[in-house]
C-alpha cells in the first residue's frame, strides 16, 4: 500500500537518480549551440597597434553575427609566442581563438625551442587579411629606384642600414630576403617598435625600412619615399608604386592575419566560424574599415587554404632564416 510517506520517498529517490541514467544529449548538440557565451580573441601583440585594431573590427562584426560578445584580449610578448602558446593549450571548445600573425609560420624556425607546434596544435579557420610591405627610404636617400638603391648598396658594402621593429619580424625577414636575392650587404638595426623606426627613418639615420601600408600616409605627406612594394603585383592602395620584382625577379613577400583555434576543436564549430568570418569580411563596410586601419585588404579563405599558406610560409621563411643565420633563444 502506497502511503503518503512512501510516495514522498519514491519522488526523492527519483530526483536523486544519477545523471548517468538521464537521456543523453544528441551527438553534436554542443557544437550546434555554439556560441552560447563570450568568445575570446587572443591577439598575441600589445594593444593599440594596427594588428590589434583590425582584430577589434572583425570581433565587432562577428559579435553581431553570433549574438554573443567577442572580446579581444592582448597577450603580447616573446615575439607572439606567449599568446600563441596560451591558445594552443586552451580547451578546444571554440571559445578561445588565436588572432594570428604571420609570425606563427616564422617562429617555428626562428626560435631554438617552442612549447607549441604551429601545425599540430592548431586548427586553421580562415585568413583575415593578406597584405604586402613597402620599401621606404628617407627623402635624403640618393636612391630614387630599387635599381639605384642596389647599385648604391653594392658601392658601399655593409655600410647601409635596414631597420626593423624587431629581430625576426616580418619587416626584418622581408629585408633579409631582399638582401639575399639582390646580392647586397646591409647592417640590420632592430628597434623596439615601428614608431621608433619612423623617428629615425625620416631624418635619414637609417637607410631603408620595409613596412606596411600604414606608412603610406607619411609618404603622401612628403616625410619619406616609397621605392617599391613587396607584392608580385602593384598594390591597389598605392597603384603608382612599382614592385620590387620588376628589378629583382621572383621577389615576393607578404604578411597576413588569420584565425586559428586549438587542435581537436569540433569540426562543426570550425566550419561555422570559418563561414561566418568569410561572411563578415565580405561586408563592404568591414572592408572599408580594414583599409582605413592601415591598408589591410579583407581576404578570407577556407581552412584548407589557410593550412596550405601556413605550411608554404614555414618552408619559405625557414630558408631565409637559415641563410641569414638568425636564431633567438
Amino acid at each position: 500500500m502506497l502511503t503518503r510517506r512512501r510516495v514522498i520517498a519514491l519522488c526523492a529517490a527519483t530526483a536523486a537518480m544519477p545523471a548517468a541514467f538521464a537521456p543523453a544529449a544528441p551527438a553534436g548538440a554542443q557544437s550546434r549551440e555554439w556560441p552560447n557565451r563570450v568568445v575570446r580573441f587572443m591577439v598575441p601583440v600589445s594593444a593599440g597597434g594596427p594588428t590589434d585594431l583590425v582584430a577589434r573590427i572583425l570581433a565587432e562584426e562577428l559579435s553581431k553575427i553570433w549574438h554573443q560578445q567577442v572580446v579581444v584580449e592582448n597577450k603580447g610578448g616573446a615575439g607572439t609566442n606567449l599568446g600563441n602558446e596560451l591558445v594552443a593549450r586552451s580547451d578546444p571548445d571554440g571559445y578561445t581563438v588565436l588572432y594570428a600573425t604571420a609570425s606563427l609560420a616564422v617562429n617555428r624556425s626562428l626560435y631554438r625551442s617552442l612549447s607549441y607546434d604551429a601545425i599540430a596544435d592548431f586548427a586553421p579557420v580562415s585568413l583575415v587579411s593578406r597584405f604586402p610591405l613597402y620599401m621606404f627610404v628617407p627623402n635624403s636617400s640618393p636612391a630614387k629606384s630599387v635599381a639605384e638603391f642596389i647599385a648604391y648598396a653594392k658601392a658601399h658594402p655593409g655600410k647601409m642600414t635596414m631597420a626593423s621593429p624587431g629581430t625576426g619580424s616580418g619587416p626584418h625577414l622581408a629585408s633579409e630576403l631582399f638582401k639575399q636575392m639582390a646580392g647586397i650587404e646591409m647592417a640590420h638595426a632592430p628597434y623596439r617598435g615601428a614608431a621608433q623606426v619612423l623617428n629615425d627613418l625620416i631624418p635619414g639615420r637609417v637607410d631603408c625600412y620595409f613596412a606596411s601600408g600604414a606608412l603610406l600616409a607619411n609618404m603622401r605627406s612628403g616625410q619619406i619615399r616609397a621605392l617599391a612594394v613587396t607584392s608580385a603585383k602593384p598594390d591597389p592602395a598605392a597603384p603608382d608604386v612599382l614592385v620590387i620584382a620588376d628589378t629583382v625577379p621572383g621577389y615576393e613577400a607578404s604578411s597576413w592575419h588569420a584565425l586559428f583555434v586549438p587542435a581537436k576543436t569540433p569540426a562543426e564549430i570550425v566550419k561555422k566560424m570559418s563561414a561566418d568570418t568569410i561572411a563578415a569580411l565580405a561586408d563592404p563596410a568591414v572592408k572599408d574599415k580594414l583599409m582605413n586601419a592601415g591598408g589591410y585588404p579583407a581576404m578570407s579563405s577556407s581552412p584548407v587554404e589557410l593550412e596550405a599558406l601556413l605550411k608554404s610560409d614555414i618552408a619559405k621563411w625557414a630558408a631565409v632564416i637559415k641563410g641569414a643565420g638568425i636564431k633567438i633563444d
